[in-house]
């Protein structure tokens, strides 16, 4: 079959991957191809165990693989080949050097800008899609023209706006598609190039067009203030317990105020995933090194407050189960960042059973999509923890259970059940505020859920 354009991403990873697959059952018309250095993962996406768990994706991966839609190690090969090239890497906080911390790590992005230089034999349209620092294409940019052989590249911004767990159904129904190039006429015109892409199935008023720089700086911002919300409704949460307030209550008068709106005031244990952290301490480095400290410090701020609800939950652990958990079985139900998905990047539940574990108790992890990542997390201290798939054998015999994800398994679970296996008097840390508080409490069970008032029988 012969296709109009050849679409190449480089990177098979949350992004690159789901997007993708999306691109091609959508437009048939183009091949699409995604490339990859880690073999495992090509293998694994070109199989029927696909690497990633999104709702939905299995099956339209299995709809367009291999008619227009290709996975394969062949970098080389899928650049020279490619009309447009989406550049989706990794790009974490940096580890070491100057912004250590705080700046995002450009390695990968500039190894791949090197390698598409090398391997171009005609003119291309570069697209970002990985979450990079604003002027970030600017760097690319010159990159891709320092030498002279004729070949033009234009550089363009498309972040992506994907939530994990609702990934499939943002991609085909998003809010908006943003995408941004210079102001110049070859600029536009290869901006036009990837509207047409989206058009096949994005009504036009979604499809948003900036320069380039706006594009890059809004994927940022938009992580930074609904991660702002997390934090300032978690703040809250805090005084509630204290006045007896109730969070749930609280968030819904603020958020029938339609200058506020419902979204993203729901109080948990703190916020997770591979974007917020990383987004808004980038966001707190570009400030730095612009001289706004006191915007850097008002953002910072917003992880600030993150890292403590955490550390906070397992205070508020300790000081109910009478100021010790050593050498008590404590269950962590949940281990992903968010229900239906199996990522753990900056989950809460990392740090909870870490500080869990120093204060030596013995810890049991369960999740339905998530133990083999939490595995990778802990495996320093892997062998002192108990790994466990089932809910209720995580939960016999234990002192206490935390809901940590909002799966919505745990709501269905047999708490009668549970807690004639658990060791007496029972506690339960509601950490995503998804249970029947008072039906536990008549059940016998001590509850502790975030901004709300413990029932307790002690």
């Amino acid at each position: 079959m012969d296709f109009e354009k050849s679409i190449l991403c480089i990177g098979a990873g949350y992004v690159g991957g789901p997007t993708m697959v999306v691109i091609a059952n959508k437009c048939p018309q183009y091949r699409v191809t995604v490339v990859d250095i880690n073999q495992d993962k090509v293998d694994a996406w070109n199989s029927e165990n696909i690497p990633i768990y999104e709702p939905g994706l299995d099956k339209l991966v299995k709809k367009v693989r291999d008619k227009n839609l290709f996975f394969s190690t062949e970098i080389d090969k899928g650049i020279k080949a490619a009309d447009i090239i989406f550049v989706s890497v990794n790009t974490p906080t940096k580890n070491y050097g100057q912004g250590a911390g705080k700046a995002a790590d450009l390695q990968y992005w500039e190894r791949t800008a090197r390698q598409i230089l090398a391997n171009s034999g005609r003119d291309k349209i570069i697209v970002e899609k990985s979450t990079l620092p604003v002027r970030t294409a600017e760097a690319m940019g010159r990159i891709l023209h320092e030498t002279e052989n004729g070949v033009r590249f234009e550089v363009l911004s498309n972040p992506e706006f994907l939530a994990e767990g609702t990934a499939i159904k943002d991609l085909e129904n998003p809010d908006r598609v943003l995408i941004g190039s210079k102001d110049t006429e070859s600029g536009i015109k290869a901006r036009k190039e990837i509207v047409e892409i989206y058009a096949n199935w994005v009504p036009m008023d979604r499809i948003i067009e900036s320069n380039v720089w706006s594009a890059e700086l809004s994927k940022l911002t938009a992580n930074a203030f609904l991660a702002q919300r997390i934090s300032s409704i978690n703040s809250i949460s805090a005084l509630c317990e204290k006045t007896e307030a109730d969070i749930d209550e609280v968030a819904y008068a603020i958020g029938t105020d339609s200058r506020i709106g419902p979204k993203f005031l729901k109080s948990s244990v703190g916020f997770g995933g591979s974007c917020f952290k990383k987004d808004i301490l980038n966001l707190v480095y570009i400030c730095q090194n612009y001289g706004l400290d006191e915007v850097a410090d008002y953002w910072e701020s917003v992880v600030k407050i993150n890292e403590w609800q955490e550390r906070r939950f397992v205070r508020n652990m300790l000081l109910n189960m009478f100021n010790t958990v050593a050498g008590k079985r404590i269950a962590l139900l949940g281990f992903a960042f968010k229900a239906n998905t199996g990522d753990t990047r900056e989950s809460p539940a990392i740090t909870i059973t870490r500080e869990l574990f120093e204060e030596h108790a013995e810890v049991v992890v369960s999740d339905p999509k998530a133990l083999e990542n939490a595995r990778i997390d802990l495996k320093d201290v892997e062998d002192s923890i108990i790994f466990e798939d089932d809910p209720y054998k995580a939960s016999e015999g234990a002192h206490a259970i935390a809901i940590l994800t909002e799966w919505e398994l745990y709501k269905d679970l047999d708490y009668g059940r549970i807690i004639k296996g658990m060791v007496q008097p029972a506690f339960i840390f509601d950490g995503r505020n998804i249970l029947d508080h008072k039906g536990l409490f008549s059940m016998g069970f001590n509850v502790f859920a975030i901004g709300k008032a413990p029932l307790t029988h002690i």
